[in-house]
C-alpha cells in the first residue's frame, strides 16, 4: 500500500484531525504513520510504536527528512503489552490486532490512553481463517464485540478495499464512550 492509499483509507475514518495527537500502534515501516502525519498537520503529533527496530529506523529516517510537518516520536515496544503513552486523540491499528492473542486485554489498555471521544481506527482483514500470517482473525463482527467490551462505541465501517493478499480489508472507526 502506498501513502496516498493509506491517506485515503484514513481520511474516510478521520475527516478532521488537524493539531491532534495520534498513535500508530504496530507501525511497521510507517505507511500509516506518514499518512497520519499528513492528517494531523504541522500542529499535530504522531507516536509510532512497534517492536521492529528496522521498521522504526525507517520511520526515524523519514521523520528526520520531513521538516515543518507533524512531530513524530518513535517508540520500540510491543503493542500487546501495557504502553506508556500520553492521552491520545486517536489510535490507528492497521493489520496488527490479528497478531494479539489477548485482543480484549490489549484493547482495554489502549482505550485507557484515549481521551473521552477519542477515535480508534482499525484496519483488518474480513473473513480470514487463522494462519501463521493472521493467527487471531478480527472480522468486523468480532471487532464490534471487542469494541463493546473495551468501552468503545459501535464501530462504523468507513471504507473497504481488496487486499493484496486476497479477500478484503475493512476500515472501522469507533470512539471512546
Amino acid at each position: 500500500m502506498n501513502q496516498q492509499d493509506a491517506i485515503a483509507l484514513l481520511r474516510a475514518a478521520i475527516p478532521a484531525a488537524d493539531g491532534e495527537t495520534w498513535a500508530d500502534l504496530g507501525a511497521g515501516s510507517g505507511v500509516f504513520t506518514r499518512a497520519l502525519a499528513t492528517l494531523v498537520g504541522a500542529g499535530g503529533h504522531v507516536i509510532a510504536v512497534d517492536r521492529d527496530a528496522r521498521g522504526l529506523a525507517a520511520i526515524r529516517a523519514w521523520a528526520a527528512r520531513e521538516r515543518g510537518g507533524a512531530g513524530v516520536t518513535v517508540r520500540e515496544a510491543d503493542v500487546a503489552a501495557p504502553l506508556e503513552l500520553p492521552v491520545l486523540d486517536g489510535v490507528v491499528m492497521a493489520n496488527v490486532l490479528h497478531f494479539i492473542a489477548d485482543a480484549p486485554g490489549a484493547l482495554g489498555r489502549i482505550v485507557e490512553r484515549m481521551r473521552p471521544g477519542g477515535r480508534l481506527v482499525l484496519i483488518e482483514y474480513e473473513s480470514r481463517r487463522p494462519s501463521p500470517w493472521v493467527p487471531y482473525p478480527v472480522s468486523a463482527a468480532r471487532f464490534a464485540d471487542l469494541a463493546a467490551g473495551a468501552g468503545l462505541t459501535p464501530p462504523r465501517i468507513a471504507a473497504t478495499r481488496p487486499s493484496a493478499y486476497g479477500g478484503e480489508l475493512y476500515v472501522a472507526v469507533c470512539e471512546r464512550a
